[in-house]
């Protein structure tokens, strides 16, 4: 009876030991992981599984690069490039799920109408360092993607949208993003008009600049197009803006004496015709007023300090106009100052 319970004690034992191996294993694939904080862990392009094993073991995602990597191997897991977020204590089997699965984290970047490339580059600051953004941005091969070879930058050239990126993508692939849904969605509209379609979407740029109300876009749209009819400066004040920043002062006030007589192809108070590019990016209502503009005797309008413009037919009407607004102006003041 004796030598039966030893017997049995020692098949006990043995069992207990041949399954530690098996629990420690189990625990190590399953248990909570060592990550204390979120994590982001980026497969970057042309990175191999041994990179991202050693990767995440240092960012203390994974315990063990080497127990990853022979469960990747075994699986044949292809990685998929991307950014993923990984949660604190996550298992190495959630982590490897998650890669597995291809659950790239994105994050909504929106560009909206008006905006120019100073105000694009901000924004996609995350994504891309300046130096990059700026050198993309005078792309001649980007420009041909958005279906005009001869723009000498991409002001105006991208689509207002919502864009969904992560940080494993190249800088050119998030431009190229960019101008591919201009080619698609803005480039079309800008044919069939009075004026040639990136000359279009130039005047498109300058009436975005000046108004948003829409009974207002196709009358500023039809002043500058009577103007460039006859000869006569645009003197659009966003464009004096627009040369105050290229020349690298990026203050965001309304236009100075300086501004209106800053000599630049951009200032179409110095300069006669259209600038060289779009002024920022314009919305399908304005290249809709650029490309129909309502064409009538007005040469001028101001603004009223109401909100909307008042236009003019002759300069002494609209100088009148100008001093209406000039006192409204100030009517404003004394109100906000007691």
């Amino acid at each position: 009876m004796a030598r039966s319970s030893v017997s049995l004690r020692f098949l006990v034992a043995t069992a207990i030991l041949a399954l530690v191996p098996l629990v420690g294993g189990w625990w190590a694939w399953e248990g909570q992981g060592p990550l204390q904080q979120p994590a982001t862990v980026l497969v970057l392009k042309g990175m191999s599984i041994n990179q991202l094993a050693e990767q995440m073991e240092r960012q203390g995602v994974i315990r063990s690069a080497a127990l990853f990597e022979l469960w990747a191997r075994a699986r044949e897991l292809r990685l998929i490039r991307g950014e993923y977020t990984i949660a604190p204590r996550a298992s190495l089997a959630d982590v490897a799920g998650k890669l597995r699965r291809g659950e790239i984290h994105y994050t909504s970047v929106v560009v909206p109408d008006g905006i120019t490339g100073w105000s694009l580059e901000r924004r996609l600051q995350g994504f891309m360092p300046a130096g990059v953004f700026w050198k993309l941005w005078h792309s001649p091969n980007l420009a041909r993607a958005a279906g005009f070879p001869d723009a000498p930058d991409l002001e105006g050239l991208v689509a207002p949208a919502t864009y969904r990126l992560n940080h494993a993508m190249e800088p050119e692939e998030i431009m190229l993003l960019l101008v591919d849904a201009f080619r698609r969605e803005v480039r079309p509209h800008l044919d069939g008009g009075v004026l040639p379609p990136y000359q279009t979407l130039i005047l498109a740029s300058l009436v975005e600049k000046e108004t948003h109300l829409p009974d207002e876009l196709p009358r500023v749209a039809g002043v500058y197009l009577k103007r460039l009819r006859m000869g006569m400066r645009l003197q659009c004040d966003p464009t004096s803006l627009y040369a105050r920043w290229e020349a690298g002062d990026l203050r965001f006030t309304p236009p100075t004496p300086d501004d209106i007589h800053r000599p630049s192809p951009f200032n179409t108070y110095t300069m006669a015709g259209l600038p060289p590019t779009p002024i920022a990016i314009p919305s399908a209502a304005s290249i809709a007023a650029a490309r129909e503009p309502q064409v009538g005797k007005d040469l001028y309008f101001v603004a009223t300090g109401l909100g909307g413009h008042v236009f003019a037919r002759t300069l002494s009407q609209h100088n009148r106009n100008v001093e209406a607004y000039r006192r409204e102006l100030a009517k404003q003041r004394r109100l906000l100052h007691g």
